[in-house]
């Protein structure tokens, strides 16, 4: 999966995490379908493999997943044939050569996420973290921050993220707009630093799925939601194993009691 060359269009996030510019509160973002939600919710397999996808053709630009290792994709249905391919398209440090220079080769599964900034540290071999200073120089002093756990970091986190990324819009004629700053509906304020990041057929999704920035928008969300908590389904699915095992033995123990003292009553 290819990186887009434009880091323009792929500041993706960047304010997601920012204070707001000023006091006014945003809309409360609209409630979207997740699959993921409730508690017989499963994730979205599909969807989260084509979010992964805009994850790394946009935000993968300016935004690290540095929590995460390109093993732990198995967890959107890749296969391990696609999980190796997906790592060794990426260069990561391997520590020293012969004469004591440092080296890079392909990332394995079992790599970290490559970060766009790298901080150079040639002994940590496929670990690689955030070099906050250039990250700072390449966004005009704004540090785009990590997405591994942005949908956890606010209250009703998936709908926030879409509808910020859905939000972009002309600002109205009696709205002060700062310079360099973006009207958005639904960021606290109103005014976002970033660009807006996704534009319709942005990307060629694999399954044919038509790219509309909404559409865009709700798979990587999904991803991401799947990034922040890998273990969400497998912990829904030992819940529910766990009540009706709790239910099962209460009839049990019911049924038992009944027989015990049947003679009694």
């Amino acid at each position: 999966m290819g990186i887009m060359r434009s880091s323009l269009v792929a500041i993706a996030l960047t304010a997601l995490a920012a204070p707001a510019l000023a006091q006014e509160e945003a809309p409360t973002p609209p409630s979207q379908h997740w699959s993921f939600q409730g508690p017989f919710g499963s994730l979205d397999l599909a969807s989260a493999q084509r979010g992964f996808q805009v994850y790394s053709e946009v935000c993968s630009v300016c935004h690290s997943l540095e929590y995460l290792h390109y093993r732990d994709l198995r967890g959107i249905g890749l296969s391990a044939d696609q999980i190796k391919a997906i790592a060794a398209s990426v260069t990561v440090p391997q520590g020293l050569d012969d004469n004591g220079d440092p080296k890079e080769g392909p990332a394995t599964p079992a790599d970290q996420f490559k970060v766009p900034y790298p901080l150079p540290n040639p002994l940590q071999i496929g670990v690689t973290h955030t070099n906050e200073k250039a990250d700072r120089a390449a966004h005009n002093g704004a540090l785009p921050p990590d997405l591994t756990l942005i949908v956890n970091a606010r209250e009703n986190g998936p709908n926030y993220v879409y509808a910020v990324l859905t939000g972009y819009a002309d600002a109205p004629a009696s709205f002060k707009l700062m310079e360099g700053m973006n009207y958005n509906k639904f960021f606290p304020g109103h005014q976002i630093a970033m660009p807006q990041p996704l534009h319709d057929d942005q990307v060629t999704y694999a399954d044919g799925t038509k790219a509309t920035v909404e559409q865009m928008s709700h798979d990587v969300v999904t991803f991401l939601a799947w990034a922040a908590n890998p273990e969400m389904v497998q912990r829904k699915q030992m819940g529910w194993r766990w009540v009706l095992f709790f239910l099962v033995m209460a009839g049990l123990t019911y049924a038992v009691k009944r027989k015990v003292w049947a003679d009694v009553h």
